[in-house]
């Protein structure tokens, strides 16, 4: 997994919704952006609803810091709207959990919690961090593990392309483990140069 070279990376536009770009996370100036999102009641698969400003800004911090994980703000025509972490799943979260492959990157991903919901909004979200993740030609395939009773987010995976692996026991949840390769993105979603 490498990381980006630019502060900025366009990770995919859709006509109809406008345009995504992504940035590194800050972790100091955007912990209380994050915090909104991460501890809202929409969010609860985020596992963090009790979570105090300090903590977001601590969470994020390690995640800078460490040499395999690293997060991302995604922005909707130049504005946050989503959170994404990209981490080496024989490093991070999926360690000794699953068999992995040349070219794999883990990822999670959270759109912001809205009063205003755009329809298809969410799924041109994963679509533009898939994009995002495969932009990398060093990524072969996108490993996720949602919680098992995420019925919302996998109906999402399955429409860019994933394929549920098998259930498996993480230590704060059940996941399904599920997989996407570049070809099952581009077969699902038309292809990554929309």
């Amino acid at each position: 997994m490498s990381r980006p070279e630019t502060s900025r990376a366009e990770a995919g536009t859709s006509d109809a919704l406008g345009a995504f770009t992504v940035r590194p996370l800050d972790p100091l100036a955007d912990a209380e952006r994050v915090h909104g999102w991460v501890t809202h009641p929409k969010a609860a698969f985020w596992l963090m609803g009790g979570a105090k400003l300090q903590d977001v800004e601590r969470e994020y911090m390690a995640i800078a810091a460490h040499p395999h994980h690293d997060a991302f703000i995604g922005l909707h025509d130049g504005e946050p709207a989503f959170l994404i972490e990209r981490y080496d799943p024989t490093e991070v979260e999926l360690k000794g959990l699953y068999e992995a492959e040349p070219g794999d990157v883990g990822m999670h991903f959270l759109v912001a919690p809205t009063d205003t919901p755009v329809h298809g909004f969410t799924r041109a979200v994963i679509t533009a961090v898939m994009e995002f993740l495969f932009a990398d030609p060093s990524v072969r395939r996108v490993v996720v593990e949602p919680d098992v009773t995420n019925s919302a987010v996998q109906a999402l995976n399955k429409a860019v392309g994933f394929e549920v692996l098998r259930e498996i026991a993480k230590p704060e949840k059940d996941a399904l483990l599920s997989a996407c390769t570049r070809e099952q993105f581009e077969a699902a979603t038309g292809g990554t140069d929309r």
